[in-house]
């Protein structure tokens, strides 16, 4: 493996760090740091579906109405060759919910497969797929 394949590597990792951050921030202006502009991606839904602003889309449906959230990427494996990567990260993302609702939370266990280009801008997610393994909890919290 060659330096810059490392320095390839750990950049995807960071990038995937940020993007839990971007998340539980509620950062949207930012989703485009982490993902491309055609992005495509299926959230484990079965719904394939494509652009920056479907993505943004899918997090607003359900961060906007639960309270706070953590989205915890781990055993992350980066596949770095030229151009293109494949990471592989498992997630665990807690949800509580809001208001009324404060006091329920929903966890969901699952991983996420990546597809990655180097870009003008730098690397950038190109393909999202997510697969949920374990949904634990009171799934209202994520409907408002």
């Amino acid at each position: 493996m060659d330096l810059q394949t490392l320095w390839d590597e750990r950049e995807i990792t960071h990038l995937l760090g940020r993007f839990a951050r971007i998340l539980d921030g509620r950062e949207w202006g930012a989703v485009g740091e982490v993902f491309a502009d055609d992005v495509t991606f299926n959230y484990g839904d079965g719904q394939e579906r494509s652009g920056i602003a479907a993505m943004t889309e899918q997090f607003r449906r359900f961060l906007d109405v639960c309270g706070p959230s953590e989205h915890l990427l781990g055993s992350i494996v980066v596949t770095a060759t030229g151009d293109t990567a494949v990471s592989r990260a498992y997630v665990q993302a807690r949800h509580q919910g809001a208001g009324a609702k404060a006091h329920l939370f929903v966890d969901s266990n699952g991983e996420y497969v990546d597809k990655w280009e180097r870009r003008a801008q730098g690397w950038r997610i190109v393909r999202r797929d997510a697969a949920w393994h374990m949904i634990m909890g009171d799934m209202t919290v994520l409907t408002g």
